[in-house]
């Protein structure tokens, strides 16, 4: 019997939302597996961003769901899973009903499918809607605390598309080329959904993807002027590519042989230098100090919620205490390798105190002040001298992935 079309793409999302939900893998590693059999880019492309919705919105299409059904479905059933695809690809992908049906309810085949044909057919009858923004799962708004409301404000739509400039001089040039937006020298921004490899200037290295938070910290150790700069946790290369346009001597290092591949394939791409180091950073020793250490450190990157929407639902207590114990340990250990005078900027992409604030208040460094003149408009650093975005700023602008940055200094 003939498939329909796009059903494919359905059962990879099911696949996807699977491995997130049931097993708490993250989405972008859970991604290959679950689209190993489908063929079509587009397909691929389709299945993520209907698991994507779903993650995003899951609170909601689940009060949805409830309000439609007698007795509540497990939060496990397939059948709840498959109506939070169909209600994500009606109501956020501008899927017809019709079509939604025909793709969706074979993925019930020996199942509930007349159950989930009632649900949906009830909610489309009665033209539900969702809010304007997502409600965050209650342990998230807990730990988020205050800036909840407009975090949730800035996740309703996934995140345009920044890159960094290798040259930031060639602002203006780039800006009119790409019609983009820029923010601040050196930065670009871009509708979401463009094809990276085919824009201009990707092949030729003018420049790289990055979200505008992600960018701050290389800038705050600022021009290197052939001096030595550890990159920590380096791959997959936005930060070393930064650092090393901006002139340092870069020894960027990783754990991950396959992302040092792919930090070496964008040096090559953009044509900059930078030596790399495959090493665990915690029994790792240099061979010499260095004037500057940029550590982005390892974290549960729930800043990234906007594309990675995963992290609302696999996120929690034991996770954010395993990342601070390992964020402590590095950079204990790498406030060691600085040169009297030298500078570390500590960053993580994180919405947790733990992995921000609380870190850096216990570094046996001082601060040294992260000054408003080198931060794009509409961000300011807080009375520590620290920064903290969240995608619930610039929001009349794109948005902001979620950041914590902190710059100490080695005493003389």
């Amino acid at each position: 019997m003939a498939q329909p079309p796009g059903i494919h793409a359905r059962r990879a999302a099911l696949r996807l939302l699977d491995a997130v939900l049931r097993r708490g893998e993250m989405l972008d590693i859970a991604f290959g597996p679950a689209t190993k059999d489908v063929r079509k880019f587009e397909d691929k492309a389709l299945a993520r961003a209907i698991a994507s919705e779903v993650l995003r919105w899951l609170v909601d299409l689940d009060g949805l769901i409830d309000s439609a059904t007698k007795k509540p479905l497990p939060d496990d059933a397939k059948a709840r899973t498959v109506l939070r695809m169909m209600l994500a690809q009606w109501l956020r992908l501008d899927t017809p009903p019709h079509a939604v049906i025909a793709t969706c309810l074979p993925l019930l085949a020996g199942g509930p499918r007349r159950l989930a044909h009632g649900v949906f057919s009830t909610l489309t009858k009665r033209e539900v809607s969702l809010p304007a923004a997502p409600t965050l799962p209650a342990d998230v708004a807990e730990r988020w605390g205050e800036r909840s409301e407009a975090i949730a404000g800035g996740l309703a739509e996934p995140p345009p598309l920044d890159l960094t400039l290798k040259n930031p001089d060639d602002t203006e040039v780039w800006k009119a080329k790409l019609a983009a937006d820029s923010l601040m020298p050196g930065h670009l921004r871009l509708a979401r959904g463009e094809n990276i490899e085919k824009l201009a200037g990707f092949e030729e290295g003018a420049w790289w993807v990055q979200d505008l938070a992600a960018s701050l910290p290389a800038r705050l150790l600022g021009a290197g002027e052939g001096r030595h700069v550890l990159d920590l946790c380096a791959a997959p290369g936005g930060k070393t590519l930064q650092l090393a346009a901006q002139g340092w001597k870069v020894t960027a290092l990783d754990i991950s042989k396959r992302r040092l591949d792919l930090l070496k394939a964008n040096l090559k791409r953009t044509g900059l230098k930078a030596s790399t180091v495959r090493a665990d950073a915690l029994e790792w020793e240099p061979k010499h100090m260095f004037d500057a250490i940029l550590l982005d450190a390892p974290c549960t990157a729930t800043g990234t919620a906007r594309r990675h929407p995963d992290v609302l639902h696999r996120i929690g207590e034991r996770q954010i205490e395993e990342m601070a114990e390992l964020q402590a340990a590095l950079l204990e250990k790498a406030s060691g390798w600085l040169k009297p005078g030298g500078r570390i900027v500590y960053a993580t992409c994180s919405l947790e105190r733990e992995e921000g604030e609380e870190r850096a208040a216990q570094s046996s460094l001082p601060t040294a002040p992260i000054a408003v003149d080198e931060l794009p408009d509409g961000i300011l650093p807080d009375d520590s001298g620290w920064v903290r975005t969240d995608p619930g700023m610039l929001a009349e602008n794109g948005g902001i992935d979620g950041f914590f940055i902190a710059r100490m200094r080695r005493p003389d």
